[in-house]
């Protein structure tokens, strides 16, 4: 039991972040690029975030960036119309960089507080694609130079070791600075992102808890490491 204790104590101790999650822009929007794996719940959790804003009464507009996916951007634009936050699409096969581009112009013009951009789902293996997203990047950086002020890479709860690799990756490309853990669901998974901040040291921002837009939680270091252990008594 003392053992058990000390790894709980060491595991809050590197989890531990800062109270404010994001770091928002001093003046003007703050620009918040999102990306990940296909399937990891990016789509999900961009409308679980704009949600969050909005109901903090900020002005928030979403860029779709996934634009070979028809089907992406029907799914994003319906998740934006429900929550009634403002967006921006191109025509379909586009440069995901020109809707990253004129989703930062419009949120500069008409003074929005946040905008998120999509980014098309790609394996970390995947070097052209990988390549595309430092171009995004360079074309948000253009309208802004401080941007983007945050890079949130979305990682499944129920990834494994792989998680590394992909945090290893995008934060290469993508320039992330934090990660959000979708479908935990209640359920203690995820413990990859403790070997994430050990070796890449993005921190746990925001966990997805659910399907709907309002099933977002902060991190809380604290349970999350009570609840890992639980499970893991609970299955020994």
């Amino acid at each position: 039991e003392q053992v058990v204790e000390t790894w709980k104590i060491k595991l809050k101790e590197l989890l531990k972040q800062p109270d404010s999650p994001i770091e928002f822009a001093p003046s003007g929007p703050t620009i918040i690029m999102v990306s990940g794996v296909n399937g990891a719940g990016k789509t999900t959790s961009i409308a679980k975030l704009a949600h969050m804003f909005h109901a903090q009464g900020k002005k928030v507009i979403l860029g779709a960036g996934d634009t070979f996916r028809a089907a992406a951007v029907e799914q994003l634009s319906i998740w934006a119309d429900r929550i009634g936050v403002s967006i921006v699409t191109g025509e379909p096969k586009s440069q995901p960089a020109a809707v990253a581009y004129r989703t930062v112009e419009r949120a500069i013009a008409e003074n929005f507080d946040v905008a998120i951009v999509d980014t098309a789902g790609r394996l970390q293996t995947q070097k052209n694609l990988m390549a595309e997203l430092t171009k995004i990047r360079d074309a948000i950086s253009k309208q802004l130079p401080t941007a983007p002020h945050e890079g949130l890479l979305v990682i499944d709860a129920t990834t494994g070791q792989n998680g590394i690799s992909q945090a290893n990756k995008f934060a290469e490309a993508a320039g992330c600075t934090g990660i959000v853990l979708a479908k935990l669901d209640g359920t203690a998974k995820g413990g990859v992102v403790v070997a994430i901040r050990q070796q890449v040291g993005l921190p746990v921002k925001y966990v997805g808890v659910g399907e709907k837009h309002e099933d977002l939680a902060l991190f809380v270091p604290d349970q999350f490491v009570d609840a890992l252990f639980d499970d893991i008594a609970k299955s020994a």
